[in-house]
């Protein structure tokens, strides 16, 4: 069995515990895990502080971090396959889709090593003569980075790199589900020659190491990626160290198809929204809203599509959906479904596990045209169940996407670029993608509202999150100070 080690303060080492990952593909372990307990946390805590102080990371130059930055950026591609096939190993990812997500993950860390001596500060036209004022731009601090089990290696660049860009320094935590890739990416920082403590990489469960590490008094700023139920424990958490909060959670993200759609084209975006990463995607296009008048030759068209999907193994480079994460997911997905059965939907394909080893679930449709209140159209879950509901106009399309406490993603397929521009402006999302979806990019932000969270990753602003704005003020004047006791 293989085992892993956490990374602090630029030491591997053993944790206080461990624990047995188990392989989605068959339900056994395969690897023993670090498991860190509150003085591990503590220990990584304060050997990011330190590093944070220290001059061989205080006094280092923006370009060099940059440097830093393009090194672990070609080691991160030098690795990308065997890191892709970790996290398909533990989470069950099919191995085409983290190939190709893990080596674009490189360009992240390229943008942000680009990024890093371009924050700039400012000069205040300030209304006092004889005073210039200007603002510097400093990084805040400890950085305690969150991430969940899907798409560790890429949640954590949309972290990790901004926040080095800036000057901070992080306590990574990955996710217990599957933490494997992220441990071995440890390797990857301390090759590329950071600072001891600058990163720090470690895993565990949330009483005795999420808990204690968002609310530790050295951590300014928390970066969380995962559900709103945690992100509230996080919240309160915080009140103890007062850290600021870049919370990026879950959705239920409308994918609305309109009339003049372009079909085919929208059908396969629409595969690629719900049944890639088998559904285990926070932008997941989980409710599908689509005029009544193609609705169901579009569900037909679904329908071919999605009993067609080949499931396997995966390790399989011909695997379209592998198994789900773990089999709480499986269950979680089978309640729902029967639940919004009961409801009144209808289903079309898919809804039940199945058989044989591992947490296998089919790509599933559920129409709930006549079942508006289904759960499965308001409750998010990570599986691949699409919900479909018509509408009969645009005014109808745009409340039915409103209608979610989630304001993450959504998308809009029409061929009217009038109808275009008036659902961009009246969606309540982060994100809309127009007769595309799932696209992402280093240079643009991403992130949500309502219980979709706050903050973005990705682009300037990210970077932005991580500083915090420091006023100077100088006095040109060679004359004496007048009054005192009269403010300036």
């Amino acid at each position: 069995m293989q085992e892993f080690e956490q990374y602090i303060g630029g030491d591997f080492s053993k944790a206080s515990a461990n624990f047995e990952s188990l392989d989605p593909a068959s339900g056994t372990a395969w690897a023993l895990m670090p498991e860190a307990r509150e003085a591990d946390v503590n220990a990584a805590v304060e050997a990011a502080h330190a590093a944070f102080l220290a001059p061989e990371w205080a006094d280092m130059t923006a370009t060099a971090r940059g440097k830093l930055l393009y090194r672990l950026a070609d080691l991160v591609a030098e690795n990308a396959s065997e890191l892709a096939r970790l996290e398909t190993r533990d989470t069950g990812k099919i191995i085409r889709e983290t190939s190709a997500q893990i080596a674009y993950v490189a360009e992240y860390y390229r943008y942000y090593a680009g990024l890093a001596d371009k924050i700039e500060g400012a000069h205040l036209p300030i209304d006092k003569p004889d005073m210039e004022v200007w603002l510097r731009r400093e990084p805040v601090g400890v950085v305690a980075a969150i991430v969940p089990w899907n798409s560790q290696l890429f949640l954590a660049a949309v972290k990790l790199g901004p926040a080095l860009a800036a000057g901070c320094t992080v306590v990574l935590k990955a996710s217990e589900e599957g933490p494997a890739p992220l441990l071995a990416f440890a390797r990857l920082v301390h090759e590329a020659g950071f600072p001891a403590g600058v990163v720090n990489v470690l895993t565990g469960f949330g009483p005795r190491c999420g808990a204690v590490l968002t609310s530790h008094p050295k951590v300014a700023h928390i970066a969380f990626t995962g559900g709103p139920d945690t992100a509230r424990h996080i919240v309160r958490g915080s009140a103890e160290n007062l850290a600021s909060t870049s919370l990026e959670l879950g959705g239920k993200s409308p994918f609305i198809v309109f009339e003049d759609a372009d079909l085919e084209s929208a059908a396969n975006a629409q595969v690629s929204g719900i049944f890639a990463a088998s559904g285990q995607s926070c932008v997941a296009g989980s409710r599908l809203v689509v005029a009544a008048s193609v609705k169901e030759a579009f569900l037909a068209k679904l329908k071919v599509k999605a009993e067609a999907v080949i499931i396997g193994a995966p390790d399989n480079m011909a695997t379209e959906v592998g198994p789900l994460c773990t089999a709480a997911q499986v269950a979680c997905a089978e309640d729902i479904i029967a639940r919004s059965l009961a409801a009144g939907a209808k289903l079309v394909t898919g809804g039940t596990r199945l058989e044989g080893a591992g947490h296998y679930f089919p790509p599933t449709i559920l129409d709930c045209s006549a079942a508006p209140d289904a759960p499965c159209l308001t409750e998010e879950f990570f599986g691949p169940v699409l919900s479909a509901v018509s509408f009969e106009s645009e005014a109808e399309a745009l409340d039915i996407a409103n209608d979610t406490a989630f304001g993450l993603a959504s998308g809009v397929f029409t061929t009217s670029l009038t109808r275009a521009h008036r659902m961009i402006r009246g969606i309540r999302a982060g994100i809309v993608w127009v007769n595309t979806y799932r696209a992402v990019s280093p240079i643009a932000p991403f992130g949500g509202h309502g219980l979709s969270g706050h903050g973005r990753e990705g682009g300037l602003a990210a970077a932005l999150d991580y500083t915090r704005t420091k006023a100077v003020w100088l006095r040109t004047s060679d004359e004496p100070i007048p009054d005192p006791f009269v403010m300036r």
